[in-house]
């Protein structure tokens, strides 16, 4: 894949801006005219976690739990067991970060089809403050058996994601933004859970990068390509399972790696970057994202820029782990 796969604006000040909790709204819509199986339960957040069109729609299929995140996804693992294919929607930092022992327990462990949604992750939720911006989801998710792990680059990815996790008889986890991020693909764009994507092709380093971070890596690849340095970017939608296959070549034929994520840099994509790499094709890894720090309220755009991802940050980033790629020849 390259960029003719992607928006044709993608690298304009005017691309279009929609949160990826939208697509996930409009794809739960979708997936429950495929299958009359498909119900939705949410903890009074209905609205915000884009549940209400579906709510609206099937109402005979939507459940209304309350602020009770532990009963949200306990209720959902029955419904699981009971040949429904249930999706659960709350802020992430409430599920799966107030209700992991249930997620555990009564779905990994009964390896039951339950979709955890959680909405407004990461540090640009912005004025909510540290006490709502999810950090340690995906960390605490990929760790669990059986759990499949998504973080889509956009909402129409995020469409695409929600419709082929209904299809996906394992629990999964689904992240989405609450601020609007830019729309980088496009309908035709492919998505496969599992299976990362070559959004920009280079042979100098390779930019991981997964969410809202895939157009942050894109323009600094783009700014990079100025100074004759060649940059590969991948979209690693998918963080378990990892692309294995898509990782390694990127080591081999690149030399060097720098992935980017909105999330902890313990245990989030880079981590599970650095393992693959780290067990099989050991090369100069870089990882960006927030340094083990709470994060505070304030502007979505303002707090980026304060933890360091931004496209100067990747940047830098490059050219800090060309230096080591170099220093190893």
């Amino acid at each position: 894949m390259n960029d003719a796969h992607l928006n044709p604006k993608l690298y304009d000040d005017d691309i279009e801006m929609i949160p990826s909790r939208n697509g996930f709204g409009e794809g739960l819509v979708l997936a429950a005219e495929a299958d009359e199986n498909v119900v939705g339960l949410c903890a009074d957040l209905t609205e915000s976690t884009r549940m209400l069109d579906f709510a609206k729609k099937f109402p005979e299929r939507f459940f209304q739990i309350g602020v009770a995140e532990q009963n949200l996804v306990t209720v959902g693992a029955g419904l699981a067991k009971e040949g429904k294919v249930p999706f659960t929607s709350s802020y992430a930092t409430f599920s799966p970060g107030r209700n992991w022992e249930q997620i555990r327990t009564t779905i990994c462990y009964n390896d039951v089809p339950v979709k955890i949604i959680g909405s407004h992750a990461g540090i640009s939720v912005g004025p909510d403050g540290a006490t709502h911006q999810a950090l340690e989801d995906l960390a605490i998710m990929r760790a669990l058996p059986n759990m499949v792990v998504i973080c889509p680059t956009d909402s129409i990815e995020a469409k695409k994601a929600t419709q082929a996790i209904a299809r996906l008889n394992k629990p999964c986890y689904l992240r989405l933004s609450r601020e609007k991020v830019p729309l980088i693909t496009t309908e035709q764009t492919p998505f496969e859970i599992g299976k990362a994507q070559i959004f920009h092709e280079g042979s100098d380093v390779a930019i991981i990068a997964t969410g809202e971070m895939v157009h942050k890596a894109l323009l600094a690849a783009k700014e990079l390509k100025m100074h004759k340095i060649s940059v590969r970017v991948i979209n690693c939608h998918t963080i378990k399972p990892i692309d294995k296959d898509t990782i390694l070549k990127a080591a081999e034929e690149c030399g060097a790696i720098v992935t980017v994520e909105e999330h902890q840099i313990n245990g989030g994509l880079g981590g599970a970057v650095a393992e693959v790499i780290s067990q099989n094709f050991p090369v100069p890894v870089k990882i960006i994202g927030m340094e083990d720090t709470f994060g505070e309220s304030g502007p979505p755009a303002e707090l980026l820029k304060k933890y360091g991802l931004t496209t100067d940050a990747i940047i830098k980033a490059v050219t800090a782990v060309l230096r080591m790629k170099g220093e190893r020849v």
